[in-house]
């Protein structure tokens, strides 16, 4: 017996295979030349990618030249790219106070977009503090899940529960990036799991419903799609690689 609120998703069928799977992919995704003498231009790139699919996510679709040449302007785009950027610096933060860290995502996502008065606020609603501090209890060191489904579970609640006015989508994945790069799978954050996720963004809309109705087989849709879409975002570093050896002199 286990008091882990989230042991019981490892049951589920199929889950902990593709949590295994995935997570040898990203393994072997790690390895790649390319990170030895350009990890830092690969992890710029990533986040330039991850920015643009989530800003897409949330109905905002750019050209990603056109954004790399900084001529988009748009206030979603703009948040998300304010997200993908501060996440280094939110992981220390993130498991000590993840409340904190998620103001701070959305005072970066919602800028331009909400009223100062609700930047890094919670919607006043009693039904969102309460599963945001049992969200909060989970990332602060209430699960020993593997990160991946921690991970998972962090997007799909903040996802559904929407606790922040304006592009929560945002914060969602970008909360659930901190979840991998905090706990030691993504460190450098490499995995452009946002990229997997817009390229199946069908399934993501639709396992992502699945998920808040709570029961078995939704919440397997939604862990088998993230894990499926993280599996996109090591193949999504594997082509990143090959690309920026292939341009270095």
């Amino acid at each position: 017996m286990t008091d882990d609120p989230l042991a019981p998703l490892l049951a589920l069928t199929d889950v902990a295979a593709a949590v295994e799977r995935t997570r040898e992919r990203f393994d072997q995704a790690l390895r790649h030349r390319a990170l030895r003498r350009h990890g830092g231009q690969v992890a710029a790139e990533v986040s330039l990618r991850c920015a643009v699919a989530s800003a897409a996510l949330e109905g905002y679709t750019h050209d990603r030249e056109e954004v790399r040449a900084g001529t988009i302007t748009e206030p979603v785009l703009q948040g998300a790219l304010r997200v993908a950027g501060a996440l280094p610096g939110l992981t220390d933060l993130w498991p000590r106070a993840p409340r904190q860290a998620l103001a701070k995502l959305h005072v970066l996502a919602a800028r331009e977009l909400v009223p100062e008065t609700e930047l890094g606020r919670p919607v006043p609603d009693a039904v969102v503090a309460a599963r945001l501090d049992g969200l909060a209890a989970l990332v602060a060191g209430g699960s020993e899940a593997p990160p991946l489904v921690l991970a998972a579970v962090v997007h799909g609640e903040l996802l559904n529960l929407r606790p922040f006015a304006g592009p929560s989508g945002v914060v969602a994945r970008g909360a659930a990036r901190l979840v991998l790069m905090s706990r030691g799978v993504d460190p450098r954050g490499l995995l452009a799991v946002d990229v997997g996720h817009r390229e199946r963004e069908p399934e993501y809309v639709g396992s992502a419903g699945a998920f808040a109705t709570g029961t078995p087989d939704g919440l397997r849709s939604w862990l088998r799609h993230y894990l499926s879409a993280a599996e996109l975002g090591a193949d999504q570093l594997t082509g990143i690689g090959d690309e920026v050896l292939a341009a270095a002199p």
